[in-house]
């Protein structure tokens, strides 16, 4: 399964070409599933994919957002988990605990649809993998196990240890069409509700981040020994023009139209119009000059935006906040999915794993709470989404092939058409997670200082 976290708002560029500079994270989220009737088991790989305009992808390096509006997943780079500090430490433990928490979620949506039913459930497991802790209960199994990147649900259909008849009406290889789609579509159902469940608390609690725009660009970071630390300029500036020429406009185009000017100017003076607290005068910058030879100055640069927190007066105001936000991430993850399809090519090598998404959700809890809230619905859609896709080894592809019988008239494809099927995806999914999770932990920054 596919995890993409890519938006539309603005976002900030650093004009610092670093170089270990990492490209965006992307997160490809793949769950290992046997035959239908054996498990239903949540994605053990995410895809993050946080994307921005291809043009300026050389000057992404770092983020730092006062605030977060709905869709700000535009451009976290992934420098990797720093254990400096109880901080630090603590903020990878908040994104690992979202992260488990979604995949929670979404093992009991399948769990609680089947239970309810009076359909068989043998196990319900947190992670992959060798088993740290388990207790039995109403003859169910519940265990944590080593490897928390996942999950699944067990059924006892093919279970040769079972004592249960194959022919009771309460396997969930046996029971009706309608009941074994409620039990596979359940945990995406479980995550929808989850994440407008997270909105309206987010609503209550902390309020909706709302953003005010100015005209420039803001200058949030100087690198120090850079061009534009030589030449004055500070943190906290504001850039109002460039070369003589007004950003009296707001939006994200005006990072853009600073980037390319910096870049086709190496060695050059370019002329910084900028407000510095109350006062407004002109600095001269000239760019150094990269190895491709594009200019750099060694600035961070964000749209000049103020984020303030709007709370509700009342409960229906609260639904109207929550619904309108919902609504907006939803369409900001389906589009950001569509994109990611059309331009598969081009957004396949940012394709990431859990160590990617937990790095970047620690980053975020490290600015604030309203980002986690934000972190954590849109990780939730995410998952819902994705999980419908009709391939092998996802939700999807269980339900196609439910649809499928259900064309027929009823009529099962033979089992050993529908376990060549899974199977098929889940040998491609093992692989493509070892990979994601070796390359992911390659790319953190203290495995690189240490190599």
């Amino acid at each position: 399964m596919l995890i993409n976290l890519s938006s539309s708002p603005p976002s900030p560029y650093s004009l610092i070409k670093s170089p270990r500079q990492k490209p965006p994270i992307s997160v490809f989220p793949l769950k290992p599933k046997t035959h239908i009737s054996n498990f239903l088991s949540s994605p053990t790989f995410f895809s993050l994919q946080v994307s921005f305009h291809p043009k300026n992808q050389v000057f992404c390096d770092k983020i730092k957002y006062p605030r977060w509006k709905s869709t700000n997943f535009r451009c976290w780079a992934f420098s990797g988990f720093d254990f400096g500090g109880f901080e630090s430490a603590r903020s990878v433990i908040e994104a690992a605990a979202v992260l488990t928490a979604i995949i929670v979620v979404h093992e009991s949506g399948h769990f609680l649809a089947a239970y309810l039913q009076g359909i068989h459930v043998s196990k319900f497991a947190v992670g992959f993998g060798p088993i740290l802790a388990k207790f039995n209960a109403n003859n169910v199994e519940y265990s944590v196990r080593a490897f928390p990147l996942g999950g699944f649900v067990g059924f006892p259909d093919n279970d040769p240890e079972s004592d249960i008849p194959l022919d009771d009406e309460n396997l969930l290889k046996n029971r009706p069409i309608l009941d074994r789609l409620i039990v596979v579509s359940a945990g995406v159902i479980a995550n929808v509700i989850f994440a407008y469940v997270i909105i309206f608390v987010q609503v209550l609690s902390v309020g909706l981040p709302v953003q005010e725009a100015f005209p420039g660009v803001l200058v949030p970071e100087v690198r120090s020994f850079s061009a534009a630390s030589r030449d004055g300029l500070l943190p906290g500036d504001v850039i109002l023009s460039v070369n003589g020429v007004e950003l009296s406009k707001t939006g994200p185009s005006l990072v853009s139209e600073i980037v390319d000017v910096v870049k086709r100017s190496p060695k050059r003076n370019v002329l910084l119009k900028i407000e510095r607290g109350d006062r407004d005068f002109e600095i001269g910058v000239t760019p150094d000059e990269n190895s491709d030879g594009t200019g750099r100055i060694g600035v961070q640069l964000s749209p000049n935006v103020k984020f303030t927190n709007v709370r509700p007066n009342n409960l229906f105001q609260a639904l109207n906040y929550t619904g309108k936000e919902f609504w907006s991430l939803s369409s900001s993850v389906l589009d950001s999915l569509k994109q990611t399809f059309l331009n598969f090519s081009q957004s396949a090598e940012k394709v990431s794993g859990p160590v990617a998404i937990i790095a970047v959700g620690a980053e975020v809890a490290r600015s604030n709470i309203d980002g986690l809230y934000q972190f954590a619905a849109i990780l939730n859609l995410n998952l819902a989404v994705i999980n419908l896709l009709p391939l092998p080894a996802l939700d999807g592809g269980s339900l196609a092939l439910i649809l499928i019988e259900a064309a027929r008239g009823g009529r099962k494809l033979p089992l050993e058409v529908e376990q060549r099927i899974m199977s098929s995806g889940v040998m491609l999914v093992v692989l493509l997670g070892i990979f994601l999770l070796v390359r992911d932990t390659l790319n953190l920054d203290f495995i690189k200082d240490m190599l």
